[in-house]
């Protein structure tokens, strides 16, 4: 198991890895496995991948965002505009109805809302938008539609997770209310848990997805 300071050391090295990253604005903290990081960013997909960057290292048990968007002057963007770029960045690069999906715009933040059928269609919108200039943040409030035919979720999960994470899917717990699912247990690596719950998300049936795991 990495100490702390084995883990800072890490996660500064992954940043400074990530060509993305200004990691020398970056600062990072870590007390008993969970990383803090905290600074200044110029995006908000420079912040996302910051946090991304981290989740990668292993050994990282959770992670504390305090990282503030500061826009230079040739990124900053009124909300009109970027409420315009936005429907026209889901126009051109999602596949279902675009009334599906509202976008609200507030001093920079990105609200999305609305119903879609899969929970890749949810991660589709917020990534086609993400890298918007002008944008300081990104909501996503869209919900999974209902389906009128519950499948078999729970085994199908349970099938999916051994294909995906092996022997580690025998310490993953799933329980399953209706649409919703609640993922517990252990897992080794912040992928793995992003494969768990991925795996829940693809189940069809699925809703919601409450991911209660523990990086061990």
């Amino acid at each position: 198991m990495k100490t702390d300071t084995q883990l800072q050391h890490d996660v500064i090295a992954e940043l400074a890895w990530e060509p993305s990253v200004n990691a020398a604005q970056i600062g990072v903290e870590v007390k008993d496995g969970v990383v803090t990081l905290a600074g200044h960013v110029g995006s908000f997909v420079e912040k996302w991948e910051a946090e991304r960057a981290a989740q990668r290292v292993s050994g990282v048990k959770g992670l504390a965002v305090e990282m503030d968007v500061n826009l230079p002057g040739s990124s900053k963007r009124n909300d009109v505009d970027i409420a315009r770029a936005a429907r026209n960045v889901l126009e051109w690069t999602t596949y279902w109805p675009q009334d599906e999906i509202k976008v609200v715009v507030e001093a920079g933040w990105v609200t999305l809302t609305g119903e879609v059928d899969w929970e890749y269609q949810r991660q589709a919108a917020s990534n086609s938008i993400r890298g918007l200039i002008g944008i300081t943040g990104v909501r996503d409030q869209i919900v999974i539609k209902p389906k009128a035919a519950v499948m078999p979720i729970k085994s199908d999960i349970e099938a999916a997770l051994k294909r995906r994470i092996h022997s580690d899917a025998n310490h993953i717990s799933v329980g399953v209310r209706g649409t919703e699912v609640t993922l517990t247990g252990t897992v080794h690596s912040w992928s793995e848990r992003d494969s768990a719950r991925n795996s829940a998300w693809s189940t069809p049936g699925v809703r919601s997805v409450a991911d209660n795991l523990t990086v061990v």
